[in-house]
């Protein structure tokens, strides 16, 4: 159902995936947009690393809800800040891409467990973070299973 990788050698294990997504904070959600079109934006991301999904929160209408509601394949890249190798101008980026299937979460327990996960991401304010759930019910969270995910490490030269 879904491709194998074409430049094999580049591919990055299950477990180095795993890791850019799990220490990455954003990347690319990709869901199929009005008229056919691809729409792509950044998100923020938390990779469970218990259940192996992603969580991703959002406002509760526009576009990509939209979209998401006609259609739940979306895809997700990921990529690191990358590296140079001593006396070489190329980046080395390491990427991922996983496709899935996206669904609204409904649970309030689970969104509260998804808004204090990407809360601890970016910050560590306990108390900016009490406040920050006191808006729960103005956001709407999304769980992301994957069903296929490559990773590839690819010299910009």
């Amino acid at each position: 159902m879904f491709r194998g990788m074409r430049r094999y050698k580049q591919e990055l294990s299950q477990e180095e995936c795993i890791d850019i997504l799990t220490h990455e904070p954003r990347g690319v959600l990709s869901v199929l947009g009005e008229n056919g079109y691809p729409y792509g934006m950044v998100m923020n991301h938390w990779y469970n690393t218990e259940d192996g999904k992603l969580y991703f929160h959002c406002a509760k209408e526009g576009h990509k809800i939209d979209a998401i509601k006609a259609c739940d394949k979306v895809s997700y890249c990921v990529h690191d800040e990358g590296f140079r190798k001593e006396g070489e101008w190329a980046l080395n980026i390491k990427s991922v891409i996983v496709f899935g299937r996206i669904c609204i979460v409904e649970d309030e327990e689970k969104m509260k467990e998804i808004c204090v996960n990407l809360y601890r991401k970016f910050a560590d304010d306990e108390d900016a973070l009490k406040q920050e759930l006191t808006h729960l019910k103005r956001v709407m969270c999304l769980e992301l299973t994957p069903e296929h995910m490559t990773g590839k490490l690819v010299n910009e030269s």
